[in-house]
């Protein structure tokens, strides 16, 4: 993995806590915050690599290939464990100019400065979330069918939300395939950014996933299980952001991807 990626400007408002005030878009949002996410295309969850031991040098190796938003979801980790994790994580995304989220947890959200919360189903409500943490952060949903995705949609608090599993993934046991149909049935229904999530990797699964209209997606093992991080989120980025998808198609048409997916 790379050991001195290349650094950039942090996309999120330090300068807050230091008194200054902070640039706000229509909605009061961190406007920082808002231009970062409406460029985003690639969202990496992982957890907090305690058996590997690298944990910075993977975030900085995923960052650089590409990665816009990295999510902490370690749910085996104590609060102070996850603090500490997320600490490392938020030095990354700051040197790298890019987001950070948490999830679930608001209080540690907030201890911790995220740029983005992230809440399930049965979490906290978006008002609950906006009364804890403010305007600034970046607030997103889970969503698993057509109807909870429109509602999110609909909700001026959520900034944007997640739409699957597109495919079976163990990363996510007993919850069934929604498929690429719902991709295609939301697609072109909202201007918020949304993200497709579920078992996607690069190549055919990318490409599906991209013929439904989606052009932003969440991964995991993708990245996570790959021999070099680095390459393998440049590796999708290249093919998000390609506009002939076709041309970095890793896999031969009419084969299986190999399964090292969310």
């Amino acid at each position: 993995m790379p050991t001195s990626p290349a650094v950039q400007d942090p996309v999120t408002a330090p300068a807050e806590h230091a008194g200054h005030p902070v640039d706000r878009d229509s909605t009061g949002r961190d406007a920082a915050r808002t231009r970062a996410l409406a460029s985003a295309r690639l969202y990496l969850c992982t957890d907090a690599r305690t058996q590997q031991g690298d944990l910075g040098e993977f975030l900085d190796a995923a960052y650089a290939g590409g990665v816009d938003i990295i999510q902490l979801r370690d749910k085996g980790l104590e609060a102070r464990e996850e603090i500490a994790a997320l600490e490392i994580l938020r030095e990354a995304a700051h040197r790298h100019g890019k987001l950070f989220s948490v999830n679930d947890r608001a209080d540690v959200a907030l201890l911790v400065g995220a740029d983005v919360f992230h809440v399930g189903q049965g979490d906290l409500t978006s008002a609950q979330a906006r009364t804890v943490l403010g305007d600034d952060v970046i607030l997103g949903r889970s969503t698993h069918s057509v109807e909870q995705a429109l509602a999110a949609a609909a909700d001026p608090e959520i900034d944007y939300f997640c739409l699957g599993p597109v495919w079976e993934t163990p990363t996510k046991p007993g919850r069934p395939a929604a498929g690429l149909e719902p991709l295609a049935t939301v697609s072109g229904t909202t201007e918020k950014p949304w993200f497709a999530i579920g078992g996607i990797s690069a190549g055919d699964r990318l490409t599906s996933v991209q013929e439904t209209g989606a052009t932003r997606i969440v991964v995991v093992r993708a990245i996570t299980e790959a021999p070099d991080p680095a390459e393998a989120a440049a590796r999708l980025r290249a093919q998000l952001t390609s506009a002939d998808p076709d041309t970095t198609t890793a896999t031969t048409p009419g084969t299986t991807p190999k399964d090292g997916t969310l």
